[in-house]
């Protein structure tokens, strides 16, 4: 999963956003370049989910279940690949200073995973003490930033979901506790003492905010870490409880959890599609979206930390916390009958639906400083590659974050997973409270982008982002990115119209 990166290499004289080539003067800018692609091996179980850099022999490593594929960075070209089959699934793969960190469900995943530590100069198991012990179902792990630690998500879904124990038929709905539910947690390892240093749960920890789903047949799950810079506080998603966690790395323990509330679809600038009906019609609704978190990231602004969050949203494995919104209890009228909305929060007239269909930016104590509002939805309609087959589920469904500074100006790179082609949205959040859409990268043959990490090398600026739908990995080379006052896509029309010169300058390598 993608991670913060900083990057301060003098920006380059050139174009934006390359290898965006064409622009459309009524919509999006157009993707029909880029600098490479790489197919995996799907059928052997060798997918493309999670991408990491490793700067020191400049290769990107791609997990997914059977193993790792490690590419060159540059060129895509296939380096080695690392058959993990023998540890359990892969899940997660994070790099540091030539170190490479898997994450491994056991065979069993309600049993205990374990993590793995890999020299990415040999690509061999590290020497010394390499194997930890961590919790149930290990999903995402990242390194501090000075590489002392290494923080897994543990996200302990459980082998069957709580029944429910409410009247049948009445909403909202109450779900009891699994009878094998691993508790969700984060495990820290100390690099220094090769140990797991601490494991961190969530029962009992203190709550603020609003909307937090705890009745749901399972315990906090969590998804998703980031790091503040200080490498003193992790902020947690805790995707399906509509939370995030703060944790105190210090100490080893959850400080609160912080409820993220909802967005209101009826208001301005908010639409959403409720309808599968083969037409894409952003409309004001009376629902409300639990944001629920998928991938995040922080900086740093004014001493602040800030969080920036794919609001991707999630019901159970089993789908038995949601219904469609015109079943019996809840009565929606058309066109809100065949939205999905979650069981344990919705009634009749009041619906609540999982996910915000945007990216938002909130402060370290969870307070929204901004969301995209429908822009995810709408710059994907306005560029043809919306699917209106996902449109009563979450929409585009953005889930993977990077950030990138370029040039004195911090980028916002947000993956969407269900669009008809991979498609990656980027936003100026150097001022977060005046966060600016930039345009919209689409890559062709690619779905469903999962992972995303940028890189630099030689000078020049990199998006590498692994593909879970098409089971192949890209790589989008990137240029300077446009001043502030010129980041309208009537700028990005100019951009190609430029002369010859420019373009051989702004080459791909």
């Amino acid at each position: 999963m993608p991670r913060l990166i900083r990057l301060t290499i003098p920006a380059l004289a050139c174009a934006i956003l390359m290898p965006v080539v064409s622009v459309s003067a009524l919509g999006a800018p157009t993707l029909n370049s880029k600098a490479w692609t790489y197919t995996h091996d799907p059928a052997n179980g060798y997918l493309s989910e999670i991408v990491a850099f490793d700067n020191a022999s400049q290769t990107l490593w791609v997990a997914g279940v059977s193993g790792v594929d490690v590419l060159d960075a540059r060129s895509g070209a296939f380096v080695q690949r690392i058959d993990t089959r023998a540890y359990g699934n892969i899940n997660s793969v994070a790099i540091h200073g030539g170190v490479a960190a898997m994450a491994f469900e056991a065979s069993v995943r309600t049993d205990p995973g374990n993590v793995r530590l890999f020299d990415t100069a040999t690509r061999s198991p590290l020497a010394g003490t390499n194997t930890f012990a961590v919790g149930a179902l290990p999903d995402m792990l990242t390194f501090t930033p000075d590489g002392s630690k290494i923080l897994v998500a543990n996200e302990g879904t459980p082998s069957t979901y709580g029944a429910l124990v409410s009247v049948p038929g009445v909403f909202p709905r109450t779900y009891g506790p699994a009878a094998l539910d691993p508790a969700g947690s984060v495990s820290i390892i100390d690099m220094a003492t090769r140990s797991v240093s601490a494991t961190a749960t969530l029962a009992g920890v203190a709550t603020t905010g609003t909307q937090i789903r705890t009745n749901t047949g399972m315990d906090f799950e969590p998804e998703y870490i980031a790091v503040n810079s200080a490498g003193t506080k992790a902020y947690v998603s805790l995707q399906e409880a509509n939370a995030m966690g703060v944790l105190d790395i210090q100490s080893g323990s959850f400080a609160r959890i912080v409820g993220l509330g909802v967005k209101d679809f009826s208001l301005p600038e908010n639409r959403m599609d409720p309808l599968n009906d083969g037409t894409a019609n952003l409309i004001n609704v009376n629902v409300k979206g639990l944001y629920q978190p998928d991938a995040m990231a922080t900086f740093e602004r004014g001493g602040q930390t800030f969080v920036v969050m794919a609001n991707e949203g999630d019901f159970r494995e089993d789908d038995g916390d949601r219904s469609s919104a015109g079943s019996a209890g809840l009565n929606a009228a058309p066109p809100l009958n065949a939205l999905r909305v979650s069981n344990t929060d919705s009634s009749a007239g009041n619906l609540f639906t999982a996910g915000a269909r945007s990216f938002s930016i909130r402060d370290a104590n969870g307070v929204l400083v901004y969301d995209s509002g429908e822009i995810l939805d709408r710059e994907a309609i306005a560029a043809g590659i919306y699917d209106d087959g996902r449109s009563r589920d979450k929409g585009v469904e953005p889930e993977g974050v990077e950030l990138m500074e370029i040039s004195g100006r911090l980028f916002a790179f947000i993956g969407l997973e269900r669009t008809l082609q991979a498609a990656i949205a980027a936003f100026d959040i150097t001022d977060p409270a005046n966060t600016t859409f930039v345009g919209l990268m689409i890559s062709n043959g690619d779905r469903a982008p999962e992972g995303l990490k940028g890189f630099a090398l030689d000078g020049q600026y990199y998006l590498a982002f692994s593909n879970e739908g098409s089971s192949t990995t890209s790589v989008f080379w990137l240029a300077q990115l446009p001043e502030p006052g010129s980041l309208a896509l009537t700028g990005l029309a100019l951009v190609g119209l430029m002369g010859a010169r420019l373009r051989r300058a702004c080459t791909v390598p």
